[in-house]
């Protein structure tokens, strides 16, 4: 009886660690997306002449904020 209960501690364990292990992951993934897409839009922006320099900051801010984060670095842009 005791190696059962041994076994589903083990179990529920590992299960609680794997969410803990792939939850960094998600974020990560989310922030790459984000980045790549917001990265997209600010060249297609670009191609109507704005003139906006894409560098890390300004895609970490849109990769983090998304959409709003393009917008907020458009307005810094025309300041």
């Amino acid at each position: 009886m005791e190696i059962i209960a041994g076994i589903a501690v083990g179990i529920i364990v590992f299960a609680i660690l794997g969410k803990l292990i792939a939850l960094p992951f998600r974020i990560l993934w989310k922030l790459i997306t984000n980045s790549i897409v917001g990265a997209i839009i600010l060249w297609v922006i670009n191609l109507f002449g704005v003139g906006i320099k894409i560098t890390f900051l300004k895609a970490l801010i849109v990769g983090i904020l998304g959409i709003p984060g393009v917008i907020l670095v458009l307005i810094a842009h025309m300041m």
